[in-house]
């Protein structure tokens, strides 16, 4: 059996990366799972650091492996309740914020170099999060109205910034500028 050759078939490439996107999730996600700030609900999460990641490198597989994963770990953790399509969206949208960056503003010029690059990437997550933030916690107030909205509008708040800003970052320098990843809007060389 023949494996086809993953340059004529863009569609098989992205559904791999984003298979692939998914176990890197997990894998950083499910332990943290038990690190509940309201149970069943939200949760002290690292793994938000990967969107960035998976916006700035990976583009919409990223953006729709940030989204199942969320779902896949909702589901394991016995925590997929009506809110989660909320969640799928707003996971969904959180990397997307970075991909547009990169590829429609920075059009190919994306690093972290300057005090001035690393300003408007932390403006972006500051922007994602509160997107994200916007979309789940009127959600899960509307259908669990017992759930506080403050303590999960700040968890959701601070998950989204935090992570990103301590751990993404650096990440995302390593991976740039150590390991050569080329970002979503870099002009690739034939």
């Amino acid at each position: 059996m023949k494996l086809p050759d993953l340059k004529r078939h863009p569609l098989i490439k992205g559904v791999l990366l984003t298979i692939l996107l998914i176990g890197v999730y997990l894998i950083v996600a499910v332990p943290f799972k038990v690190m509940e700030v309201i149970p069943g609900f939200t949760d002290i999460r690292p793994v938000m650091m990967l969107q960035p990641i998976y916006g700035v490198f990976f583009g919409i597989p990223g953006c729709l492996a940030s989204a199942v994963s969320n779902l896949i770990c909702d589901i394991l953790s016995d925590s997929l309740r009506w809110s989660s399509i909320g969640g799928f969206i707003a996971n969904f949208l959180g990397p997307m914020c970075f991909y547009i960056y990169c590829k429609f503003i920075t059009k190919g010029n994306y690093s972290l170099k300057s005090f001035k690059k690393l300003a408007f990437h932390c403006i972006v997550i500051f922007i994602s999060a509160t997107i994200q933030t916007a979309i789940i916690t009127p959600m899960v107030k509307m259908i669990y109205p017992d759930v506080d909205s403050f303590v999960f509008a700040v968890s959701v708040m601070m998950n989204n910034t935090v992570f990103p800003i301590l751990i993404g970052i650096p990440v995302i320098i390593l991976m740039q500028e150590e390991l050569g990843f080329r970002t979503c809007g870099s002009i690739r060389k034939a």
